[in-house]
């Protein structure tokens, strides 16, 4: 006889039926939850487009101010007030550079200028190696002369868009 709690134990472990049952549930939750995290990244991205639009209308926006505020009344060169002090802007006070250029049609080396201008830190990349955004020119959407700025998102491969018109000041997203 052998003192208690020696001997051979009985085998312990799971059940063929409770690794069934845990593996059914797991595929259920998995097919549940995969979609809507999908979704999510989506979304994310999204919000970042949109994000980053606000951001440029305001800065828009607030280069319009800076030059009323300055009392402008025609294009000017160098606005003083605003960031580092080198937006240029149209005859109607939107920006259209940093290189003391004044015209409104847009080249895709300006429209850099300006995002960069505009947004200053923190902003997303428009250049180098994988950049956030890659910007390019269009046609004027609204019939006025020159081209408008396109600045496409690419982490998401999507080609979603945010376009700036210098004539009118107006950022438009364009989601995909």
């Amino acid at each position: 006889m052998q003192p208690f709690g020696y001997g051979p134990k009985p085998a312990r472990g799971f059940t063929l039926i409770e690794l069934v049952v845990v593996i059914a549930i797991l595929a259920i939750l998995a097919a549940v939850a995969l979609p809507r995290f999908a979704r999510l990244s989506e979304q994310a991205h999204q919000s970042s487009i949109r994000a980053t639009a606000g951001a440029l209308a305001a800065g828009v926006a607030l280069v319009k101010t800076q030059w009323l505020s300055n009392g402008y009344t025609a294009a000017a060169t160098n606005v003083q007030g605003f960031g580092n002090d080198n937006v240029d802007v149209s005859g109607d006070g939107w920006p259209t550079a940093t290189d003391n250029t004044l015209n409104t049609n847009m080249t895709t080396a300006r429209c850099q200028q300006v995002w960069q201008g505009l947004l200053q830190s923190n902003a997303p990349t428009i250049t180098g190696a994988n950049p956030d955004y890659t910007a390019g020119t269009q046609d004027d959407a609204d019939g006025d002369p020159g081209a408008d700025c396109v600045f496409t998102y690419q982490p998401d491969g999507q080609g979603s868009t945010i376009v700036y018109d210098a004539d009118t000041g107006d950022v438009v997203t364009n989601l995909n």
